[in-house]
């Protein structure tokens, strides 16, 4: 389970049911103790971080398989229910106005001051990558870190397309990172795949990465006179990029019109080390970092990635009725199994296996 990436999924209106709700909450609470107390909140975060696992587990909760809103539900089920002196392991952030909350809320969570700061850098760092590093057509609406007392953590965030009229989702897992900016998602996993996404945390990127930290190195005076050039020079890509097959490839480069020369000024001002320290600069979005990967490529002939960085999977699931409706008191009958397996604490760990295999036979019974 240390598999992290990205999961694609199309727009849904409306709001999960109550009834649904009030279930899928014990049940995520009980599925989460069981494997945190049997494995631990590493392995708890692994599987989060996991999006097969992730979409699966909404699943085994009864929400849609292929829906939009079967993250902002899940993670809002176990924000409510994970504590951290019951579960030892704590949701901040969610939808909308809760993902900006973040930093309040892990500062109140009594972590120790250190394990708080570096999870407020983390979470800061994970949306600015996903918005701005990462160009996929996706910008995020959905962002929450799932931690543990320890400092560990994973993020689960969501961007919108509203145009195509899909969702997408990133996972990332502290495990996994090396770096914020080189391949942080890994085993990435999707259901459509974009073409032409300019990805800068692509290691085929690295010359384009340093080459944007040069740039803002410069006098901010040369940057422009180097953005103007480039845009008199826009051609198509295929004189550049020969990995993507041409009908793959956008008939024109898309170079920024606006950009923020405030931040260029604060970056030259600032001199970061590297990319990393580039795109926590205030006011480096989007379109800076789209304009000096453009200017990397076109004027230096540094190589710039423009795969997308996902594959494909599947799931199945549904509240919806695809492949089946949920069963009321099927899914009322596994919560009471569910907690009175962790209420029997000297049940050992072979007798839960057992124990939950049954309710699995029961299950194809039940739905053949």
């Amino acid at each position: 389970m240390r598999i992290s990436g990205t999961s694609d999924l199309p727009l849904h209106d409306g709001k999960a049911p109550y009834w649904l709700m009030a279930r899928m909450k014990p049940m995520a609470s009980a599925v989460a103790k069981v494997i945190i107390d049997d494995y631990g909140s590493r392995e708890f975060l692994r599987r989060i971080g996991d999006p097969y696992w992730f979409q699966a587990f909404g699943c085994a909760l009864g929400f849609d398989w292929h829906s939009s809103g079967l993250t902002t539900t899940v993670v809002g089920a176990l924000r409510e229910v994970l504590k951290l002196d019951e579960h030892g392991v704590a949701v901040a952030g969610g939808k909308g106005r809760l993902s900006r909350r973040v930093p309040e809320e892990v500062l109140k969570m009594g972590l120790d001051e250190d394990k708080a700061v570096k999870l407020v850098k983390v979470s800061r760092l994970t949306a600015k990558v996903d918005n701005a590093v990462l160009q996929d057509g996706y910008e995020i609406y959905h962002h929450a870190i799932i931690f543990t007392e320890n400092g560990d953590w994973a993020v689960i965030q969501q961007g919108m397309n509203p145009e195509i009229g899909y969702a997408r989702r990133y996972h990332w897992l502290d495990e996994k990172v090396e770096s914020f900016v080189v391949e942080p998602h890994s085993g990435i996993a999707a259901a459509r795949k974009e073409t032409a996404v300019l990805n800068m945390v692509s290691r085929e990127s690295e010359e384009a990465r340093k080459t944007s930290v040069d740039l803002v190195s410069e006098n901010p005076s040369k940057l422009i006179r180097l953005l103007n050039l480039t845009i008199r020079r826009q051609e198509t890509l295929t004189a550049w990029i020969e990995e993507i097959p041409v009908e793959n490839l956008p008939s024109h480069l898309d170079m920024p019109r606006r950009i923020d020369w405030k931040a260029v000024k604060r970056a030259y001002d600032v001199k970061p080390r590297n990319y990393e320290e580039l795109i926590q600069i205030r006011g480096i979005g989007p379109s800076t970092v789209r304009a000096l990967a453009l200017i990397s490529a076109l004027i230096y002939g540094s190589k710039v990635d423009w795969r997308d960085p996902v594959k494909f999977t599947f799931a199945v699931g549904g509240k919806d009725g695809v492949p089946y409706p949920v069963a009321r008191r099927t899914y009322d009958k596994a919560i009471k199994f569910m907690q009175e397996v962790l209420e029997e604490a000297e049940i050992g760990l072979e007798e839960k296996k057992k124990a939950l295999k049954r309710l699995l036979t029961l299950e194809r019974k039940i739905y053949g």
